[in-house]
């Protein structure tokens, strides 16, 4: 079956999916979306994508093929069973940064359909940037996930047979990636804390690559805390699960959490680090 003979549905059109969407779009493939209860927002992303809306969840499983799950984490499963309960027989792709027990859960809750775990790793498919999309589940269903992405930005890489495969590889990146970012806002306020930010970049700019050295991407990290906090929260339970210390990974996100109220701001350096003072002083006159 050639991938323009495939139709796609998008349950979440935020910019990972709705630039997936976009690439799909430009290869004659249909991808439908349902516009009832989304924001305006994702209603621009999804007319920008090209996206053709329905009417109704009921409509969208009806009509389609293949379904893209890209959301914020934590609304996997409820995703999954607003799926389920209408029966879906088509193909699921579970692409959302969570463990691989979480996606086994979720295949074992859509028996009718054949489920495939992915997991994106790279930026959304914009401006030239290809992202790879791994790829593991029933051979016959990943092969049409690659015949469906090939001439896109998007590339796909197949990891094997065992759901989870692609969760466990997206959550170990992941674990290092963003904790990383994390650790590198922490370490440039506490220079700048004591005057010696300058000489810390310094230093970091003598090691090729460091986040140290990256001070602009401190509020793109705090504007994505909402996303990578949870994530970072899998990560820390997959950690747990194979029996080594979650302790850096629970620290980071309750770093990000700190940061709820940057998402979708605009923050100067110092605004977002603002956000990570605690008054230990305030904290210790409300002991009793």
């Amino acid at each position: 079956m050639m991938a323009t003979e495939v139709t796609v549905g998008l349950m979440h059109p935020g910019s990972m999916g709705a630039a997936f969407a976009a690439q799909l779009r430009s290869q004659g493939t249909t991808v439908l979306w349902c516009p009832t209860g989304r924001s305006e927002s994702s209603r621009q992303r999804a007319e920008q994508a090209s996206m053709e809306p329905v009417t109704s969840l009921t409509d969208l499983l009806e009509r389609v093929d293949v379904l893209l799950s890209l959301c914020p984490p934590a609304a996997a499963e409820d995703v999954a069973a607003q799926v389920a309960a209408h029966g879906f027989r088509g193909t699921y792709v579970e692409a959302n940064a969570i463990t691989p027990r979480r996606v086994r859960n979720i295949a074992e809750c859509l028996p009718y359909a054949a489920v495939v775990d992915g997991a994106v790793v790279g930026s959304p498919p914009v401006g030239g940037k290809s992202p790879t999309l791994y790829l593991a589940g029933p051979r016959e269903q990943v092969v049409r996930l690659e015949d469906l992405f090939a001439d896109t930005d998007v590339q796909t890489h197949q990891l094997g047979d065992d759901i989870g495969q692609a969760s466990a590889l997206k959550l170990a990146y992941s674990s290092y990636q963003k904790a990383s970012r994390v650790l590198a806002a922490v370490a440039y306020g506490l220079a700048d804390a004591n005057g010696v930010s300058d000489e810390l970049l310094h230093i970091a700019s003598k090691r090729t690559g460091s986040y140290l050295t990256e001070t602009g991407y401190i509020p793109k990290t705090a504007s994505r805390a909402w996303r990578w906090g949870p994530e970072l929260d899998d990560a820390a339970a997959l950690l747990r699960e194979v029996g080594l210390p979650d302790d850096l990974m629970e620290a980071a996100s309750r770093v990000l959490h700190q940061w709820s109220d940057a998402r979708d701001r605009e923050l100067t350096v110092a605004e977002t680090l603002s956000l990570l003072h605690v008054d230990h002083d305030r904290e210790g006159h409300n002991e009793p």
